[in-house]
C-alpha cells in the first residue's frame, strides 16, 4: 500500500511569542537573503563612474578632511598616533554602523510593496542590510589593515596587539546595537514618519558623542563618564587600542556594551514582531 501522506507547504499556527525568531524558516529563505545581499551590493553601483571604488575613496577622503579639520586646524588630540591611521580607524567602524542603522531605520516604508504581495520571513529584510553593509565594511577594513600595516613596518609608529583577536566579537556588538536600534526605529517609523529627520540629524550628533574623531584621553574628567556611558565606546576604544596599541581601554566597558545591547536587541525584536504583523494598515 502507496504512502498517501500529504506534505503541506504552508500550515496554520497559533500567534507565536514577540520573541520568538524562527531561525528554520529564515535557513530556507537564505537564497532570498543572497539575491537581496547582490541587490545591494552590485546594482546599487552598477551606473557608476567608479563603482566599489567609492569604498576606498570615502573613508579617504574623509580621513584626509579630518586629519586638516580636527588634527591640524582644531588640534584635537590623537594620542600621539598617526593622525591617517587614528581617524581611519574611527570612521571605517563608524561608517558600518551609520549605514546599518540608517538602512535598517527605513526597512519597513522601503519595503512596503513587496511585503504587502509576497510572504517570506520579514526579519530576512534587516539582516540582508547587516550583511551587505558587513561585505563594504570588508572592503575599507582591507583598506585599514594596509595603513595599519604601513605605519607598523616602514613607519614603526603603532604597535598593534592581542586585542585584535577580538575583531569579530566588536563587529558582531556592532551590527547587533544597529540592528536592533534600526528596528525600534523601523517599528516607530510606520506610524510616525517624522523620526526619520530625527534619527538623520541624531545619528550625525552620535557620532561625536563617540570617540570617533577624539580619544578618551582627551576628554575632560567631569564629562568622560558621560562618554563611557555609550555603549560604543567601548567597542571604538577596543578595535584602536588593539589595530594601533594606544589608548585608554577598560575590557569592564565591552562587558558593559555586550549587556546594553544583548537588552537593545531584545527590545528590538518584540517590537519587530509585534509590528510587523499590522504595520501595512499605517505604512
Amino acid at each position: 500500500m502507496s504512502d498517501n501522506k500529504q506534505v503541506w507547504t504552508e500550515e496554520i499556527k497559533a500567534e507565536s511569542s514577540l520573541l520568538s525568531i524562527n531561525f528554520v524558516e529564515i535557513w530556507q529563505y537564505r537564497d532570498l537573503l543572497l539575491m537581496l545581499l547582490k541587490r545591494d551590493f552590485i546594482t546599487f553601483y552598477k551606473q557608476t563612474i567608479l563603482g566599489p571604488l567609492w569604498f576606498f575613496v570615502q573613508p579617504i577622503l574623509t580621513s584626509l578632511i579630518y586629519v586638516v579639520l580636527f588634527g591640524q586646524v582644531a588640534k584635537l588630540s590623537t594620542d600621539n598616533l598617526p593622525q591617517m591611521a587614528f581617524y581611519l580607524s574611527g570612521i571605517t567602524i563608524w561608517n558600518y554602523f551609520a549605514d546599518v542603522l540608517v538602512k535598517t531605520s527605513s526597512v519597513f516604508q522601503s519595503n512596503a510593496s513587496i511585503f504587502g504581495k509576497v510572504y517570506f520571513p520579514r526579519l530576512i529584510m534587516p539582516l540582508s542590510i547587516v550583511f551587505s553593509g558587513l561585505l563594504k565594511f570588508v572592503i575599507q577594513f582591507a583598506l585599514f589593515v594596509a595603513v595599519v600595516l604601513y605605519y607598523t613596518f616602514v613607519r614603526e609608529s603603532i604597535h598593534p596587539n592581542l586585542w585584535v583577536l577580538m575583531t569579530p566579537v566588536l563587529i558582531l556588538l556592532m551590527a547587533a546595537f544597529a540592528l536592533g536600534l534600526g528596528m525600534i526605529f523601523s517599528s516607530l517609523t510606520t506610524k510616525y514618519k517624522d523620526l526619520n529627520f530625527l534619527l538623520a540629524f541624531g545619528i550625525q550628533l552620535y557620532m561625536y558623542a563617540t570617540p570617533v574623531i577624539y580619544p578618551i584621553s582627551a576628554m575632560p574628567d567631569k564629562y568622560r563618564w558621560l562618554i563611557n556611558a555609550n555603549p560604543l565606546t567601548g567597542i571604538f576604544e577596543c578595535f584602536r587600542y588593539g589595530y594601533l596599541g594606544s589608548g585608554h581601554f577598560e575590557p569592564s566597558s565591552l562587558i558593559f556594551s555586550a549587556v546594553f545591547i544583548a537588552f537593545l536587541l531584545m527590545i528590538g525584536v518584540i517590537i519587530f514582531n509585534k509590528v510587523e504583523k499590522s504595520f501595512m494598515d499605517t505604512v
